[in-house]
């Protein structure tokens, strides 16, 4: 179990410096009116992200400091969100610090690390839940209130709040993509009109990979053709001669002569006979070239027609790359691509139809287990209401009733419960709240506004009794929760403190012994001669000491007999109880 060991407060209000040691079960604080007993409960809201009020500073102090060193459980949501936050344990502990400086400047850290404030608040949830006359936190919230009563119920209610949740979470997405394809449907219309047309005039063309290259260079060739032929005839008769002029020297003939000349004297010199190899390759190369000159010139097409279509397909080619694609290869795959993406376009329509099916039986699905969500808290709440009613006649309120209000939403887009048609979320379709009437004739109230401070803090202990072991908080701070009761209310207050000790920390500010004497731990808080309180002034009551404390919370003064009697009486009755 998680668990706030000790606090340290400096310059808060009265007190100038002093160490709160806690109990990890029930530790009572005491002390005389006015030696700052609250300043407990206040130095746990600064630590958990409260307001900083610079007026709380003591006088000549630069700033007020708590710390805190918490004990986690393994795994505890707050250690995990800390350590996300960048926070380090100290051998297991987590250290929490908030400083309020004169000028109203706050600053927080968190196991080492400054975070900012609003990161203490959100631990809080999680870590203390504060019941006193002027600060009331966790069951006042109607959605805390819901999550307890869901755990309440146990079972009865995880179960069909398990797959209505898969089924809820499933309806959202299918409604996010259903809202994404019916927005977007005039823009996927034009989208796929835009990629018929380009398909179809890339069909109209119907242009071949590679076309556009061997075409640029057929067109080319036909505009020089005449260039062309010139250069390969006087090319060929340079190498084969004229036949109209017998005279004329070609290459084929000097090259021949030399080889010739070569080979007669091969037979001398190695070196003369490779070169005579040589020739004769030379020889062969340029009868070749020869050869196919004459073909290129006779086979020359000069063909202006020709030029022509060549020119007019490019030009059909040149308008398909100017939308499509640097190149024919970037327009076919452009294509493909484009076919592909309209097949998905035209199956849209289709998937629409596919979601909203879904989408509706997913609703009706919803308002089914929706239905056996609010049986089932409607069933915990009443069991819950008689439990905590119970509670509230021990703890002098005998005639307080309490019970839920479990509510609907109406709305148009919703789901239908009980016969109408409501709003709904993650959790249901249901509104919780805990509703109080302290006395007969009384009209019930939600409780944060159907009860006084003090029975504010009653009814909240009650309903912590009745949760204990469902709710997730593991510290309980209760100040004032025993105001306006006494005698035998008083020691019934603190008998369900200590019951709800055995399942979570609980801390209590009190003026009453009763209460008191319940507890594992009592801390007496006192001033000095100059009126602060100091680290000596928080003290472990233990043995004698805390006799003589209950005595003078009983009588007025420590050393009445009759009083010290009853104080005795009180611990060995409170022992017996546990």
């Amino acid at each position: 179990m998680t668990v706030l060991e000790e606090m340290r407060i400096r310059s808060l209000g009265v007190i100038d410096d002093a160490v709160v040691e806690l109990s990890p079960g029930f530790t009572a604080v005491t002390g005389e009116t006015g030696a700052g007993k609250t300043m407990v409960v206040t130095s746990l809201a600064l630590l958990l992200g409260g307001r900083a009020d610079p007026g709380l500073v003591r006088i000549g102090a630069k700033a007020a400091v708590v710390e805190g060193r918490l004990r986690p459980s393994p795994g505890a949501p707050a250690v995990v969100r800390a350590e996300e936050a960048g926070a380090e344990l100290d051998d297991g502990a987590l250290l929490i610090s908030r400083t309020v400086s004169a000028e109203g400047r706050s600053r927080a850290h968190l196991g080492g690390r400054s975070v900012p404030v609003g990161l203490l608040a959100e631990l809080a949830d999680d870590l203390v839940a504060v019941h006193g006359q002027t600060d009331q936190q966790g069951l006042l919230r109607p959605a805390r209130q819901r999550g307890a009563l869901d755990r309440y119920a146990g079972d009865a209610v995880s179960v069909p709040r398990e797959k209505y949740l898969a089924a809820y979470r499933r309806l959202r997405d299918v409604a996010t993509e259903l809202g994404e394809l019916t927005t977007r449907a005039r823009e996927r219309a034009q989208e796929a009109d835009l990629l018929r047309f380009g398909l179809g005039e890339i069909a109209a063309v119907e242009p071949v990979a590679g076309e556009d290259a061997e075409l640029a260079a057929e067109a080319e060739r036909l505009g020089n053709a005449e260039a062309l032929a010139s250069a390969a005839s006087v090319a060929h008769a340079a190498l084969a001669g004229v036949p109209e002029d017998p005279e004329a020297v070609d290459a084929t003939t000097l090259v021949g002569a030399a080889g010739r000349a070569l080979d007669a004297v091969r037979a001398h010199d190695p070196v003369l006979g490779a070169l005579a190899e040589r020739m004769g390759e030379i020889s062969i190369l340029l009868t070749d070239v020869a050869g196919e000159l004459a073909g290129y010139a006779d086979n020359l097409d000069a063909d202006p027609l020709r030029l022509a279509a060549v020119e007019e397909r490019r030009a059909a080619l040149s308008a398909l790359t100017r939308k499509y694609g640097e190149d024919i290869a970037a327009v076919l795959a452009w294509a493909q691509e484009s076919a592909a993406r309209l097949t998905e376009l035209d199956g849209d329509d289709d998937r629409i139809g596919e979601l909203t099916a879904e989408h509706d039986a997913l609703r009706g699905e919803l308002a089914g287990l929706a239905q056996a969500l609010t049986d089932a808290r409607a069933e915990a709440a009443e069991r819950f209401a008689a439990a905590v009613t119970e509670e509230l006649a021990s703890l002098a309120m005998p005639h307080a009733r309490v019970s839920f209000a479990i509510s609907q939403v109406p709305a148009d887009d919703g789901i239908e419960v009980g016969g109408r048609t409501v709003a709904y979320g993650p959790h249901g379709a249901d509104e919780v709240e805990l509703l109080l009437a302290p006395h007969p004739g009384a009209q019930p109230r939600p409780i944060a506004r159907g009860a006084s401070g003090g029975e504010l803090s009653r009814v909240m202990l009650a309903v912590e009794v009745v949760f204990a072991g469902s709710d997730p908080v593991p510290t309980y701070l209760f100040d004032e929760v025993d105001a306006g009761v006494g005698g035998k209310a008083a020691v019934e207050v603190g008998r369900r403190l200590a019951k709800l000790a055995r399942s979570a920390q609980v801390v209590v500010v009190t003026h009453l012994p009763q209460v008191a004497a319940f507890a594992d731990r009592q801390l007496l808080v006192e001033k000095t001669d100059d009126g602060s309180v100091t680290r000596s002034g928080v003290t472990v009551l233990e043995g004698e000491d805390r006799v003589r404390e209950l005595s003078r919370m009983l009588a007025g003064q420590s050393d009445s007999s009759s009083a010290r009697a009853h104080a005795e009486e009180l611990l060995a009755s409170a022992r017996a109880d546990a």
